[in-house]
């Protein structure tokens, strides 16, 4: 028998430095999750909160982590948590 395990990697990014109260960035946060990178973008550029914007620069940065360090492909990104 012959079992195959996908190794799940996650690739991450730090904000710092970013002036805005927990609950209005969880509120965005909670509308991404699970969401794949492409999809999260575009809910990011239509959503009216100013927690967009830091949040999509932090979603950026690390999707270009994924790509540059370990060689993902833009399609196979997910948000985590």
């Amino acid at each position: 028998m012959i079992r195959i395990i996908k190794k799940r990697v996650e690739v991450s990014a730090l904000g710092k430095h970013i002036c805005m109260s927990a609950h209005k960035a969880r509120r965005v946060i909670d509308q991404i999750r699970g969401r794949s990178y492409e999809e999260a973008l575009m809910i990011l550029e239509l959503m009216p909160y100013r927690a967009c914007y830091p949040i999509k620069k932090l979603v950026y940065s690390a999707a270009a982590n994924g790509i540059h360090n370990l060689g993902f492909n833009e399609a196979s990104l997910f948000i985590g948590e």
